[in-house]
């Protein structure tokens, strides 16, 4: 194969990245704004509830990043800081359902453990992404973000303020990255809708 043929495989496979990501994140946004708005309507009224919604967002995590994998396949790069992310994913989705029988500070923990360790990989996965598929800023500011909020749940979980409804924020900052990600990525994407 030649230095342009090449060069075509690795951009086009690039711009269909682009756009499976892009699509990725919007419905990321989507699933953030309804998951804040549920734990805004229904956590302090409902302690069932607010555990349901605790136990859905890292679950939702497994299905978003089962989406990542596929949408990065192709494309050569290396999908295992995503399989980490599933496994951690899977792991504290189990943990929480535990947890939270404990009381919600040690759900919180575990939440913040998840969220240090998942925006870790984040920050990782947006660096390696940056020169391939552009957009990709938001991402390594969420991922660090995600880190300084993990360890502000494990520090203040025991705190009597602190609550499901905490985490609001946590993932409404998230749906904020994840759409400036995809607006970030319509550029690259463009490329794949043109080829």
């Amino acid at each position: 194969m030649s230095a342009n043929k090449t060069v075509i495989v690795q951009t086009s496979a690039a711009t269909r990245t682009a756009a499976q990501l892009r699509k990725l994140y919007f419905i990321r946004v989507i699933f953030s704004v309804a998951w804040v708005t549920a734990v805004s309507l229904l956590a302090k009224t409902s302690f069932t509830a607010a555990t349901i919604l605790l136990v859905i967002y890292p679950l939702w995590d497994v299905v978003g990043t089962l989406l990542d994998i596929r949408a990065n396949q192709g494309n050569g790069t290396s999908a295992t800081p995503q399989y980490v992310n599933l496994g951690i994913s899977i792991i504290t989705t189990i943990a929480v359902s535990f947890a939270i029988d404990k009381g919600v500070p040690s759900a919180l923990i575990v939440f913040g453990a998840w969220a240090l360790l998942t925006g870790l990989i984040q920050l990782v996965l947006g660096v390696k992404r940056r020169k391939a598929l552009g957009g990709q800023w938001p991402m390594i500011l969420s991922g660090g973000q995600s880190m300084l909020a993990g360890i502000s749940f494990i520090a203040m979980a025991h705190s009597p303020a602190m609550g499901i409804v905490n985490l609001a924020g946590y993932s409404a900052f998230g749906a904020f990255y994840y759409l400036l990600a995809a607006i970030r990525l319509g550029k690259t994407a463009k490329g794949a809708l043109q080829a």
